[in-house]
């Protein structure tokens, strides 16, 4: 029989599992197996500095907190060995993740839940391959700043042809 000490700290550990799954924008599953103690401290730093927690978790746990947080469709990708990455910001697990997997093959992004839906792995790299905040803020300017561009130009030229014609 097992000791209720055991239990309830793996039940601690699902209820925590659920949580960031509850709060986390992104959630990210992947398949560490083949990566060396370098590159997984390489990835971890890229990660911590983005403010996304990596851990590598028993999939019985996490496939406990997910059905408890209505997200049975993830234990389908819970199988070997599974590192989940929770983050706040919607594209930053998605896009390092990625990253490092394009220059480690060993990494293999499985899939994950976007906005409390699961995703697949093509929905998790599309997401990665989005431009930055910073970047997609820069085009909303660009298109909101383009009316005014051509209006000055426009009046600029009104301007020019009755000064040479002047």
């Amino acid at each position: 029989m097992a000791n209720a000490k055991i239990i309830a700290e793996k039940q601690k550990a699902v209820d925590q599992i659920a949580a960031k799954l509850k709060e986390s924008t992104t959630t990210v599953v992947a398949d560490y197996r083949g990566l060396n103690v370098a590159q997984v401290t390489e990835l971890r730093k890229q990660l911590r500095e983005a403010g996304v927690d990596f851990q590598v978790l028993k999939n019985s746990l996490v496939s406990r907190a997910a059905d408890s947080v209505e997200l049975s469709e993830l234990n389908s990708v819970l199988s070997g060995p599974t590192a989940v990455a929770f983050g706040a910001d919607a594209v930053a697990p998605a896009k390092i993740l990625n990253d490092f997997a394009k220059k480690n093959e060993a990494l293999k992004i499985k899939g994950g839940v976007v906005e409390g839906r699961v995703v697949d792995t093509a929905q998790i790299q599309a997401l990665a391959n989005l431009p930055s905040r910073e970047g997609l803020l820069s085009m909303l300017l660009s298109v909101l700043q383009a009316p005014m561009r051509n209006m000055a130009l426009a009046v600029k030229a009104v301007a020019d042809k009755n000064e040479a014609t002047a």
